[in-house]
């Protein structure tokens, strides 16, 4: 697996200095906590309130899907979602690692056999096979495409569970705190997605919305994200507490806010193509986030002098998050850059 890693210096760049971190979204969290375990005192700051429902975080699915992301992202993004799921493992050994599975009805077998042959880590299950790890699904698909070491996330559950682990590791966060880099001392590290677009850095930061509906019913169970082939993208029903499901689609061009009629249509179709029991669900909310994006939809982690700015993980938030955080901490104590992901000034 490609990567090129050097050390300029042998040393902290920014020994001993006070750490910043903007924004308590899944980037800036897992940045904080690396550096808060690490025994840096660390302030995060977020400009909401701890409900975080302004985040983009807010809003997202949760997948940890680096096998199923390598259909349409480049190696990079496989690099550091493999390390990232050990990270996840380490840090909350209670996160779901029970796979995720891919689908799809007859008219969209091209689609699907196009799946499968550009991504990896799956076992072709046939109808049995589908039936046993996701017994509400028996007679639903011929065949499907699982990926056992595939997990999920709830976000609206797992980021206080993660600011809980800043605080216990020495950090400060401090809500309804709206700060530039400019106005910090010390080491900042600004993970504020597109408010930051403004910035040199950042200059061709894009959105890209992500909606999402949640409904809720007793009548299907399931244990994965269900990833449903669909013409234009891949739609997706994954789990969550309380017999509830989010219903998403991976990403739409544009930055407007709320959920278009076509997309509820969709996303509420894709549903009932998955069970037709999603019919008698009751919905519960309509949801979009935008999510920050640069032109080649990868991840950067930029460096000019004591600011260090971590955008652009797209789609890719909660998978990523922890892997970049873990290449800031070996900056920090280290010098070390990582030439694919990171660029100094």
């Amino acid at each position: 697996m490609f990567q090129t890693t050097q050390s300029p210096r042998g040393d902290s760049p920014v020994a001993g200095q006070s750490i910043s971190v903007i924004g308590a979204g899944i980037a800036g969290a897992w940045q904080a906590l690396m550096l808060a375990k690490a025994g840096h005192a660390v302030t995060l700051h977020e400009r909401s309130d701890a409900s975080m429902r302004d985040a983009t975080s807010h809003w997202a699915g949760g997948m940890l899907a680096p096998w199923c992301e390598a259909e349409v992202s480049e190696p990079v993004v496989s690099r550091l979602g493999l390390r990232a799921l050990d990270l996840w493992r380490e840090e909350l050994p209670d996160t779901p690692f029970n796979g995720s599975l891919v689908v799809a009805h007859a008219r969209d077998r091209a689609d699907f056999e196009r799946f499968a042959k550009m991504t990896s880590g799956h076992t072709r299950l046939d109808a049995a096979g589908v039936a046993e790890i996701e017994p509400s699904l028996a007679g639903r698909f011929r065949d499907g495409l699982f990926y056992p070491g595939e997990g999920h996330v709830e976000p609206r559950r797992v980021l206080p569970q993660l600011h809980a682990r800043i605080t216990a590791a020495g950090g400060i966060i401090k809500y309804n705190s709206e700060q530039q880099p400019k106005d910090l001392d010390g080491l900042v590290i600004d993970c504020r997605g597109l408010a930051a677009r403004d910035d040199a850095s950042t200059p061709k930061l894009r959105g890209v919305k992500g909606e999402i509906i949640i409904i809720e019913t007793d009548e299907v169970q399931l244990s994965r994200p269900i990833r449903l082939m669909h013409p234009r993208w891949p739609l997706y029903v994954i789990p969550r507490a309380d017999n509830r499901f989010m219903l998403g689609a991976t990403s739409i061009e544009g930055e407007d806010t709320g959920v278009s009629v076509r997309s509820a249509l969709e996303l509420l179709g894709a549903a009932y193509a998955v069970h037709p029991a999603f019919a008698e669900a009751r919905i519960l909310e309509f949801g979009s986030g935008l999510r920050p994006a640069f032109p080649d939809n990868l991840p950067r982690i930029a460096i000019d002098k004591n600011t260090i700015a971590v955008n652009g993980l797209y789609r890719h938030g909660f998978l990523l998050a922890p892997a970049l955080a873990e290449l800031t901490l070996a900056y920090v104590q280290r010098g070390e850059i990582d030439n694919e992901v990171m660029q100094c000034k």
